[in-house]
C-alpha cells in the first residue's frame, strides 16, 4: 500500500503482467505516483514460458535484476519430436520449440516468475490493488475521473492501459476490440501439469495427424517439479468464445483435439484440472495512435505481436521504459510525452509484428520437416529463421532518459 505523500502527476496503470509492473517500476523511480489495478487477486499464476532479448535484456540490466532472471530461467537443454506413439522423430540441443536458439543470450522465463520479480523490484511506494477493475472513465483536459468495480471513485493525471490483448481499458476509450484485432490462424492453451514424462529441462513436441499447428508441447519447468502444457490447433474460423469463460474455453481445446494420438488424451484430462489455465488465439493488435488525451495503451493492449512474435515481453519491457522515460523528458506533458512514445517504438513493433508472420510460415514448415523426420532440412529452415530473427531483435538501441 503506498502510505507516502504523492511525489508527482498520479498515473493509473491497469494489468498486473509484465508491461504494467515493468512502467510502475520506472515511473516511480522517475517521481511519479503510481497505482497499479489488477482484476486478479494476485499475480497471476500459470502462463507460457516468455523470453527476454535484445534491448530488454537491457533494460533488465537497468532494473538491476538481470541477474535474478538468468537464475530462475528454464534452462531448456533441448527438445524432440514424436509421433502417435511417442517414437522420436527428431532431436535437437541447438533450439526448442518455446524459446528457438539456445546459444542466444536470450533468457527463457515463466510469465508468472517474470512478473513476481517485476513486482518486488518495484517496491512498496508502488500501489497494486488487487481483485478489482476499471469500470468506466471520464476525462477532460485536466485529469481522468476513474470509477472502479470495487473500490472507491478516484482521480489520475494519466491511464495506462497494459491490460492485455483483450484490454477493457481499449474498449473503454478507443472502441470495440474487432476494430483493431487480427487473427493469425492458430490459437493456444497453456496450463501447469504433473511432469509425467519425466522431463528434465526439455520439451517434447507432438503434431497430432492432419498437419498444420494441430498438437501439443510438454516441457519441464522448476527443475523437473512441474511442466507446462501446450495445447494448440487451427480453428476453422476465428474463436469468438468469452476470453473469461474457463469451462467452455477447456470444452473447446477438448473438442479440437480429441484423438488417441501419443499422450493426447491424458494431457486433455490433466488440463481440465490444471491449477492454472490460459487460452487465447494467436492475434495482433493494429493501432494508428496508441493514445487518446490523457490515455495511453502499453504492450500488447497497444501492439500485440501474438506469441508467435517470440517478443512481446520485451516489446512490454522496452515500451515501459521508453514510455516512463518520455513522461519524464517531457516533464509530465502527456501530449508531448505520448507522441515521443509512439514515434520511438513505431517502428520496432512494426517490424516484429511482421516478424511473426515470417515465423508461422518458417514454424509450419519445420514442423513438417521435423514431423518427417528431416533433420537436415529442419535445421536449415531453423537457422535460416534464427538470423532473420535476430536482425529484428537486436534492431533497437535502448536510449537514456
Amino acid at each position: 500500500m503506498n502510505t507516502s505523500e504523492p511525489s508527482g502527476p498520479r498515473v493509473l496503470i491497469s494489468g498486473a503482467s509484465i508491461a504494467g509492473p515493468s512502467l510502475a517500476y520506472w515511473l516511480d523511480r522517475h517521481g511519479f505516483e503510481v497505482t497499479v489495478v489488477e482484476r486478479a487477486p494476485k499475480v497471476r499464476p500459470g502462463g507460457q514460458a516468455i523470453d527476454v532479448r535484445g534491448p530488454a535484456l537491457e533494460v533488465a540490466e537497468r532494473m538491476g535484476i538481470l541477474g535474478e532472471l538468468r537464475a530462475r530461467s528454464v534452462g531448456m537443454r533441448g527438445m524432440s519430436v514424436v509421433d502417435g506413439d511417442g517414437a522420436e522423430l527428431y532431436r535437437s540441443t541447438e533450439r526448442t520449440v518455446s524459446g528457438g536458439d539456445l546459444g542466444s543470450p536470450d533468457i527463457e522465463i515463466l510469465r508468472d516468475d517474470l512478473a513476481e520479480i517485476i513486482v518486488a523490484a518495484g517496491g512498496e511506494a508502488i500501489e497494486y490493488l488487487f481483485d478489482d477493475s476499471i469500470a468506466s472513465l471520464e476525462q477532460d483536459e485536466d485529469e481522468v475521473r476513474v470509477t472502479f468495480e470495487r473500490g472507491p471513485r478516484r482521480s489520475y493525471d494519466l491511464v495506462v492501459g497494459a491490460d492485455g490483448l483483450h484490454s477493457h481499458t481499449r474498449r473503454l476509450v478507443f472502441g470495440p476490440t474487432e476494430q483493431f484485432i487480427r487473427h493469425l490462424g492458430t490459437c493456444m492453451a497453456v496450463c501447469t501439469v504433473p511432469n509425467f514424462l519425466g522431463l528434465d529441462h526439455w520439451q517434447v513436441m507432438h503434431q497430432m495427424p492432419g498437419g498444420g499447428m494441430r498438437g501439443a508441447m510438454v516441457m519441464s519447468v522448476r527443475d523437473g517439479t512441474q511442466a507446462r502444457a501446450y495445447l494448440m490447433f487451427d480453428p476453422a474460423e476465428p474463436i469468438t468464445c468469452d476470453h473469461r469463460d474457463i469451462h467452455g474455453q477447456k470444452n473447446l481445446v477438448a473438442r479440437e483435439l480429441a484423438g488417441d494420438s501419443w499422450q493426447m488424451p491424458r494431457l486433455l484430462e490433466l488440463m481440465r484440472s490444471a491449477p492454472d489455465f490460459h487460452f487465447d488465439s494467436a492475434s495482433q493488435i493494429h493501432m494508428d495512435s496508441w493514445s487518446k488525451g490523457r490515455v495511453v495503451l502499453l504492450g500488447d493492449a497497444g501492439y500485440c505481436g501474438s506469441p508467435l512474435s517470440g517478443q512481446g515481453t520485451t516489446m512490454a519491457m522496452v515500451g515501459a521504459y521508453v514510455l516512463a522515460g518520455e513522461l519524464k523528458a517531457a516533464d509530465g506533458d502527456h501530449t508531448t510525452a505520448f507522441t515521443a512514445y509512439d514515434k520511438e517504438l513505431r517502428d520496432y513493433v512494426r517490424a516484429n509484428q511482421e516478424v511473426a508472420i515470417t515465423n508461422m510460415s518458417l514454424r509450419r514448415a519445420q514442423l513438417e520437416q521435423e514431423a518427417g523426420g528431416s533433420s537436415a532440412a529442419a535445421d536449415a529452415l531453423a537457422e535460416a529463421d534464427a538470423a532473420t530473427f535476430a536482425e529484428v531483435v537486436t534492431s533497437y538501441t535502448v536510449k537514456d532518459y
